[in-house]
């Protein structure tokens, strides 16, 4: 007996031992069964930096009495304990309670992303490198033409065109991420293109294609990786890897302004973060220690302990992941795409008051 339990004991160690650590992985927290999970503190021995956080609070307060209404308690405690404190073990004599994000793996693993606002160049005509129209939403009566469609010319003669570029794929990653702002050079003006629409056909993501045919390694899968991949390939190779996502975006000319996410709220980078907002909802302020990268986009064996607060929602942002923005411009995009790597993250809230808890 005494065997047969000292070989289920190494079984154990060893399936320990395989525990993926490459991108930021740990597991120091035991097993959890839910997306939230009340905790007693935060122990956490990472180094901190909460500097970004109350520039986007300010943001929150300045220009949403609503969302400010909703979160007070836990915005004024929050910002008492950073004047005061800032030790992460103190957070619950601030009144804050602490749920912990349980990650995909049930170990407290959640999934980080990242995205960013892209800065593309287009023209208002088409010419002869211009040439890749960027649409504003059709009225559709069900569902609209599917990508292939419409790159076949389903969208033709409507004036649906609000732009043209040189890049089919700089296109396509404005579709990814939501948004982006247009320098459009023939008056030099700038705009910013918002979310308009999509045509309701599934999203399909062309990295995982990429890596299911071997055309690039999963461990190298990035933003980057992808449009190093289009580079090397003719328009029609390109063509038939964009179209096996069916979904298709459509944009809403804005006047250039500050990005925001689905709050309204102007996005700090590296403050605010996409979430599923079933269990995170919009200016919910989120406790986490976030993985760092190195110039190749590798974990480089750090976290850092930040305050961060979800301000924005995404179609693939599903219970444990979260989407950190980046900003805008190509830095961004790069270091917005190597981003595919693992924190622990936890939600603070505050206890509703009852009639019954004021009395005692």
């Amino acid at each position: 007996m005494k065997k047969a339990l000292s070989v289920v004991g190494i079984s154990l160690l060893l399936a320990a031992c395989a525990r993926p650590t490459d991108r930021g992985q740990q597991y120091v927290d035991g097993r959890f069964n839910q997306v939230l999970n009340p905790v007693e503190q935060v122990a956490s021995d990472k180094s901190r930096d909460y500097s970004l956080f109350p520039a986007q609070l300010e943001k929150v307060e300045s220009r949403s009495p609503s969302l400010t209404k909703a979160n007070q308690a836990v915005y004024e405690s929050v910002k008492a304990w950073l004047a005061e404190s800032g030790e992460p073990t103190a957070l619950s004599d601030y009144g804050l309670s602490l749920e912990q994000m349980g990650g995909g793996d049930g170990y407290g693993n959640v999934l980080f992303t990242g995205y960013f606002s892209p800065v593309i160049e287009m023209r208002h005509e088409p010419d002869a490198l211009f040439r890749y129209p960027v649409y504003a939403m059709p009225q559709c009566d069900e569902k609209c033409p599917t990508r292939e469609e419409i790159y076949n010319g389903a969208l033709d003669g409507l004036g649906l065109e609000l732009g043209y570029s040189a890049s089919l794929i700089d296109n396509f990653i404005m579709e990814v991420q939501g948004s982006g702002f247009i320098h459009f050079g023939d008056n030099d003006q700038l705009e910013y293109f918002a979310y308009g629409g999509k045509n309701g056909h599934p999203y399909v993501s062309i990295g995982k294609v990429l890596i299911e045919r071997d055309e690039v390694p999963r461990e190298k899968m990035s933003l980057k990786a992808i449009k190093d991949w289009v580079a090397q390939q003719d328009e029609p190779t390109v063509i038939e890897l964009l179209n096996q996502n069916p979904s298709f975006v459509f944009f809403a000319p804005k006047a250039a302004h500050p990005v925001t996410g689905t709050a309204g709220i102007p996005l700090l980078s590296g403050a605010s973060v996409a979430a599923d907002r079933e269990f995170l909802p919009m200016g919910t302020v989120l406790l986490a220690e976030v993985p760092q990268l190195n110039e190749e986009g590798n974990w480089n064996g750090q976290h850092v302990l930040k305050l961060l607060m979800a301000l924005d929602t995404g179609g693939a942002v599903k219970k444990n992941h979260l989407d950190l923005y980046h900003g805008m411009g190509e830095e961004a995009g790069i270091k917005a795409g190597h981003h595919k790597h693992f924190g622990r993250v936890w939600k603070l809230t505050k206890p509703v008051e009852t009639e019954d808890s004021v009395q005692q």
